[in-house]
């Protein structure tokens, strides 16, 4: 038994399945890293992408185009994160709870949606059609090379879009007048107000910037992950995703890493659900036992942090 799992780790099937697992949670990583820059969190990330998948597949139907749903989705992700934006810096109300409600609404007010623009109940497979998917992209060069190939080569366009992104949103962040001040305001808002940084305005930026990768997270899980909508969809992913980007240290590289555990931890449970000998309720708790497992570690490591930075103030 113990073999057989060493040998599927070690396939090209696997490492293609953690890549193709990963995308999604590092889109949402990537979106709590901007937001939290920006000195807000976004807890609204599940209900963000749950309700971005949904409009995903709606535009894509209506337009007979995955290029139309793909903007579509971001288009809607950006406006729920707006929406949180005026709730929770314009009216003062705790964005913590503003996120709850963004989350309680992809729960519950996506299956109403659904059947108010489609007549559905529970899910969009019946609307699915090829052009509605986004397209795998097989790279020159690379897909003929043995193993390597097969584990690179051959994914989503958004795959590479939300790799690419970890580079862009670094960049922005670290290389750009913008990205220091979202930092800025991240770090220390009344400083940043007191030099003529628009705090507010910063901080919307930082949301809508969030909100447009939360909606491409939810774009890649209906659009090719699951090939429809379907209740449930994301499955926890928008909080994975924040615990990601609390052990990635609020990195964007470091978000990438901890989204790969992740997305290793859910392939590695995908592929044992079908060895006989492993119970199908344990096989299901990895990847949720690996956040906990992450975040207790991180937890420790920053507890040491302040302990050995108050022992050299002493």
């Amino acid at each position: 038994m113990f073999s057989q799992i060493i040998e599927m780790i070690f396939s090209a099937s696997f490492g293609y399945s953690i890549i193709r697992i990963t995308s999604p949670i590092l889109f949402a990583a990537l979106a709590a890293v901007v937001a939290e820059k920006g000195g807000v969190v976004n807890i609204g990330l599940e209900g963000i992408m749950t309700i971005s998948a949904l409009f995903g597949v709606l535009f894509a139907y209506w337009s007979n185009s995955w290029i139309i749903g793909v903007i579509g989705a971001t288009a809607i992700g950006v406006l729920i994160a707006m929406i949180m934006a005026v709730f929770a810096l314009k009216l003062k109300t705790d964005i913590i709870l503003a996120g709850i409600a963004v989350n309680l609404l992809g729960g519950g007010g996506t299956v109403f949606l659904l059947f108010l623009f489609t007549g559905l109940k529970g899910n969009t497979a019946s609307l699915t059609t090829p052009n509605m998917l986004t397209p795998k992209v097989n790279i020159p060069f690379l897909k003929e090379i043995p193993v390597v190939g097969r584990i690179f080569s051959g994914h989503s366009v958004l795959t590479y879009v939300a790799f690419l992104l970890v580079i862009l949103v670094w960049v922005l962040l670290y290389k750009t007048a913008m990205g220091l001040r979202i930092r800025a305001v991240g770090e220390n808002s009344h400083a940043a107000d007191s030099v003529g940084v628009s705090v507010m305005k910063t901080q919307y930026i930082a949301l809508a910037i969030s909100g447009a990768l939360a909606g491409l997270g939810g774009a890649y899980m209906s659009m090719y992950y699951s090939q429809s909508w379907n209740i449930g969809i994301v499955a926890g992913r928008g909080f994975i995703a924040l615990a990601a980007q609390a052990m990635g240290q609020g990195q964007p590289v470091g978000a990438m890493l901890a989204s790969l555990l992740f997305g290793f931890a859910s392939a590695l449970g995908n592929k044992m659900e079908g060895m006989q000998g492993f119970s199908s309720y344990l096989v299901a708790s990895i990847p949720y036992a690996v956040t906990i497992i992450g975040l207790v570690i991180y937890s420790m490591s920053t507890i040491k942090k302040v302990k050995r930075f108050k022992d050299n103030e002493k």
